[in-house]
C-alpha cells in the first residue's frame, strides 16, 4: 500500500557534454529536496548529459559512471533519485536514453526508453522492458517523454502495481505549449489507471542552439491537476501526494463507480488486436 509521499520535480537547463556542470546542479537540487523532506526527486530526460541527437555519442557512458556518484547522495540524504542520462551501449550499439532509479540501501535500477520518437531511432537503441520500482513509500514507474502517448504502457505499469508514474521530458519549444499539450493526454493516463502522473521537462538552451520549454505538472488519480509550475525558469516543484487517493480504489471493497479501479473490470480476451501486429488493418496502413 502506498504511504504519503513527498516528491520534487525539477525543470533545469542541461548543457550538452558539460556533465560536471550539470551534475553540480543536480546535486544541489538533491540537497534542497532532502532539506524539504522529499522522498523522491525526479529530473528531466538526459539531465546529466543534455539532449542532442547529433551529438549523442560524445557524452554517452556506462550507468556506473553516474550512478556510483549519485548513490552516495541517495544514501546520505535518504532520497530516491530519478535522473536522466545517455547510456553507452556495448558492442558498438547505439546508446540508450536512460532514467536511473537510485534508492538508499538498494541496487541501482534503471529504465531505458522503450518507444523512441521517429527522429531518435537513427541515433538511439530502445529498451525492452517496462519495470516498476518499489521505493520506501510507493511503487513507481517511469515513462520518458513521448512514451506517454502510448496508453498501454501506463496500463501495464498500473496493473503491475505502480502508484506514481514519473514522466521526465526533453521537449523543445517548437513542439508547442507544454501545459496545453500535457493536459490533452496526461489527465487520461492518470484517471483511467488511477495513478499519479508527475511530469517535468528540460528548460532553456542546450548549448547547441536547441531550446526547451520547461514545465512541471502533477495530476492525481482523479484526473485533477494538483500542482504545476510553468514559470519559464529553472525551478523545483514540491508536492505532497496523498496515499488515500490511490489506496481507496485499489481494494476489492471499492464497488462504486466513483471509487472503482477500472482496470479490475477489463476483458483482456477482447484486446487481442492490440498485440496482433499482423492484423489486416495494420498491414494495410502501417
Amino acid at each position: 500500500m502506498m504511504q504519503p509521499t513527498k516528491i520534487a520535480l525539477v525543470q533545469m537547463q542541461a548543457i550538452i557534454n558539460n556533465k560536471q556542470r550539470n551534475l553540480a546542479k543536480i546535486k544541489e537540487y538533491i540537497k534542497q529536496a532532502s532539506n524539504n523532506g522529499c522522498h523522491i526527486i525526479c529530473f528531466p530526460e538526459t539531465a546529466v548529459h543534455g539532449y542532442s541527437k547529433s551529438l549523442y555519442l560524445e557524452g554517452a557512458e556506462p550507468i556506473s559512471e553516474i550512478a556510483d556518484e549519485l548513490k552516495v547522495m541517495s544514501e546520505e540524504y535518504g532520497i530516491c533519485i530519478l535522473v536522466g542520462m545517455t547510456e553507452g551501449a556495448e558492442n558498438n550499439k547505439k546508446p540508450y536514453i536512460t532514467q536511473l532509479v537510485i534508492m538508499p540501501k538498494k541496487e541501482t535500477a534503471f529504465y531505458r526508453k522503450t518507444h523512441l520518437g521517429e527522429s531518435e531511432k537513427a541515433y538511439f537503441s530502445h529498451g525492452n522492458s517496462l519495470p516498476v520500482f518499489q521505493t520506501a513509500t510507493a511503487k513507481i514507474g517511469v515513462q520518458i517523454c513521448w512514451e506517454l502517448h502510448f496508453p498501454e504502457i501506463s496500463t501495464i505499469m498500473s496493473l503491475n502495481g505502480a502508484e506514481i508514474i514519473f514522466a521526465p521530458h526533453a521537449s523543445p519549444n517548437i513542439i508547442g505549449d507544454r501545459r496545453e499539450i500535457w493536459l490533452k493526454y496526461l489527465v487520461a493516463r492518470a484517471y483511467d489507471n488511477k495513478v499519479y502522473i508527475a511530469a517535468c521537462n528540460l528548460i532553456g538552451e542546450n548549448g547547441k542552439g536547441q531550446c526547451f520549454g520547461g514545465g512541471a505538472l502533477v495530476i492525481d488519480p482523479k484526473g485533477n491537476v494538483i500542482a504545476e509550475d510553468f514559470n519559464g525558469q529553472e525551478s523545483i516543484l514540491y508536492v505532497d501526494l496523498s496515499n488515500e487517493k490511490v489506496n481507496r480504489v485499489r481494494t476489492k471493497k471499492a464497488k462504486t463507480m466513483k471509487d472503482r479501479f477500472y482496470l479490475q473490470s477489463r476483458r483482456p480476451e477482447l484486446y487481442k488486436d492490440l498485440v496482433n501486429i499482423r492484423s489486416e488493418y495494420n498491414k494495410a496502413h502501417f
